[in-house]
């Protein structure tokens, strides 16, 4: 498993949850701020599996150009 880590602004992040949640994946949106001119952005966490992950960050890529992204190893991931 890994956790994807999209760091987007703010204007691309509803573009890029719907083609995520289109494709079946589960993101959790949080209001981030960084960036020299400190200004609003939205860091999406997506976990998935490894085979996955090319196609989630395609899709954000797509949907959110100049994105950053993170990618994490998951030594667990549950959903209770």
């Amino acid at each position: 498993m890994k956790l994807l880590v999209f760091v987007t602004e703010y204007s691309a992040a509803d573009a890029a949850v719907d083609a995520l949640v289109e494709q079946g994946f589960r993101v959790t949106r949080l209001a981030s701020t960084g960036g020299f001119l400190r200004k609003g952005n939205t860091t999406l966490l997506v976990g998935v599996e490894d085979s996955a992950v090319d196609q989630a960050v395609a899709l954000a890529r797509r949907a959110a150009p100049g994105s950053l992204v993170i990618t994490l190893d998951l030594e667990r991931y549950e959903r209770i």
